[in-house]
């Protein structure tokens, strides 16, 4: 077999080297481009297949994210544009490492844009222009900052303000947040953002603050802080009162029912209205002297004359009179006068009291509180279930009412009732993803489809190119026995210059090839030819 091989390997170089020039480097060209086109078939298939990481970033961005991974032994591809690639198989991987590093960081400029391109002959205009940018900029970073936040962009309107304020106009502001996929904002975080921007602008209202999402949402709206805000406020407290007692009811009852076995829903009627009361209160019972006012008058009357001027006064005094110890004394006797007068004030005992009772106090609850069946599994070990006796259920309730606070002058209702629940039918498991979706089909396609190219390469191009040179080789004659120099004559031995063999022309050649075979012998050695006709033709002589 190797004999064999040995000889076709032979028949073929004859062949190439019979033919011309021009076609002998065709086949070279042809055998060098089918194994370059064999090798980088072979090569793509080990490639592995790139996708975009992140596009359109900045140059600084790039460079970080390329700095990062690399470090994280991640194969990545830069392309124009800001455009990051990496194999397909890690993008996942690449961008939960690059998240925890917080890259890529894309923002606006801050503060930083008004260093650059700073000229002495800088209008005024542009002066502002570049404040205001500048300022939107650092908004927008320290939205950016936010968890649920990617990136965020601010635009200003701030009018020029006139001399008069009748005609003064006040600026407002459009923010547009662009959120990580499967997180949104709630109402706190986006008032916190129109709180945030209006304070960082002279005159800005929180209402005159739009927010929009990367979906198109109006997150802010401009009754947050009217009526409407007030009753999304009380929606929102009497939501999470309710679900506090929905809570309780069930871990306190799960114990006891097993896990899954009950349901609760809490309904609360509250009372919102703003009361303010201001009562004065006089206690009979305990009086006190606050001040007292004592007055006396004492008036002694003599024998003169006294009173008014008159008839009446004028007249003589009465005769004398003798007293019972032995004393004389006129008709007239003496009188005596005396006033006196108090005045006490008196002070009750007074509170006066001032009460402003609280927004949201709870005027009725409504509870219901459904519970499962007992699953009781026998000796045999299959299940079934039974109804929870009344007595329980009445401990239960009670429970329930001291769980939720019940209070029956408010008219509260709690209803427990037993009923079996359905049982949910099993889940199916998730299909599996077709075999053409997964990763390392792709992959080992790549793989086949570069073996089959340098197959085809072999079967198409250099197989019959071998062939063809090796029945070519087969066609030309084979080589001359050796020639005994002994037996050879002078001639002959001229021409092989004295000893080893010489080229015979075979008898049963055709004579297109005993013609090529003398060309070739002329190409090889002229002179022994020239000499050897001239010695023919000198013996014809």
């Amino acid at each position: 077999m190797a004999e064999k091989q040995t000889n076709q390997l032979s028949l073929s170089g004859q062949g190439f080297g019979s033919l011309s020039v021009m076609r002998q480097m065709g086949i070279l060209i042809g055998l060098a481009a089918s194994i370059a086109i064999g090798g980088a078939v072979a090569f793509w298939s080990q490639t592995p297949n790139y996708r975009s990481l992140y596009t359109g970033l900045a140059d600084r961005d790039v460079m970080e994210v390329s700095d990062a991974l690399q470090k994280a032994g991640i194969p990545f591809e830069i392309e124009g544009a800001g455009t990051v690639k990496v194999p397909g198989d890690q993008i996942h991987d690449a961008r939960i490492k690059l998240a925890a590093q917080g890259l890529p960081n894309s923002n606006s400029g801050g503060f930083e844009v008004l260093d650059k391109n700073q000229t002495f002959g800088t209008s005024q205009f542009m002066e502002k222009a570049r404040y205001q940018r500048a300022l939107e900029g650092e908004l927008s970073q320290t939205i950016s900052s936010l968890r649920n936040v990617e990136s965020a962009r601010l635009h200003l309107a701030i009018p020029k303000q006139s001399v008069f304020i009748r005609n003064q106009k006040k600026p407002s502001a459009s923010v547009l947040v662009n959120l990580y996929p499967g997180r949104n904002l709630d109402e706190g975080q986006v008032a916190a953002i129109s709180h945030m921007v209006a304070s960082s602008i002279p005159n800005l209202d929180t209402e005159h603050v739009s927010i929009v999402d990367n979906k198109g949402r109006l997150l802010s709206s401009p009754d947050a802080t009217g009526e409407m805000g007030m009753t999304t406020s009380q929606f929102s407290h009497r939501k999470r009162l309710e679900d506090y007692l929905t809570k309780r009811i069930e871990a306190l009852i799960t114990p006891i029912v097993g896990v899954g076995g009950v349901r609760a829903q809490v309904t609360t009627d509250l009372d919102f209205s703003m009361t303010e009361q201001t009562q004065e209160h006089f206690n009979p019972d305990l009086p006190a002297v606050r001040s007292e006012q004592t007055m006396e008058e004492q008036m002694a009357g003599g024998q003169g004359a006294s009173g008014v001027p008159g008839a009446l006064t004028n007249q003589p005094p009465e005769g004398g009179t003798i007293s019972e110890d032995g004393a004389s004394g006129t008709g007239q006797g003496e009188t005596k006068k005396s006033n006196r007068r108090v005045t006490r004030n008196y002070e009750l005992d007074r509170t006066i009291s001032h009460v402003r009772l609280p927004a949201g106090s709870v005027r009725r609850l409504s509870v219901a509180v459904v519970v499962d069946d007992r699953q009781i599994v026998d000796e045999n070990g299959e299940g079934s279930r039974q109804p929870i006796p009344e007595q329980e259920l009445a401990h239960i309730t009670t429970l329930v009412k001291e769980a939720v606070g019940f209070n029956a002058r408010r008219g509260d209702t709690v209803s427990v009732i037993n009923t079996s629940f359905n049982v949910p039918a099993p889940v199916e498991p998730l299909p599996e993803p077709p075999i053409f979706e997964q990763p390392w089909v792709w992959k080992a396609g790549k793989m086949a489809l570069g073996a089959l190219a340098v197959l085809f390469t072999y079967i198409l191009v250099l197989r019959p190119v071998m062939r063809s040179l090796a029945e070519k080789g087969a066609a030309l004659p084979p080589p001359a026995p050796p020639v005994d120099v002994s037996q050879l004559s002078q001639e002959q031995l001229a021409l092989t210059g004295g000893g080893g063999q010489i080229p015979q022309l075979p008898n049963h050649s055709s004579y297109d090839n005993n013609l090529n075979a003398a060309q070739g012998m002329v190409q090889e050695d002229p002179k022994r030819v020239a000499q050897l006709v001239k010695q023919w033709v000198s013996e014809d002589g």
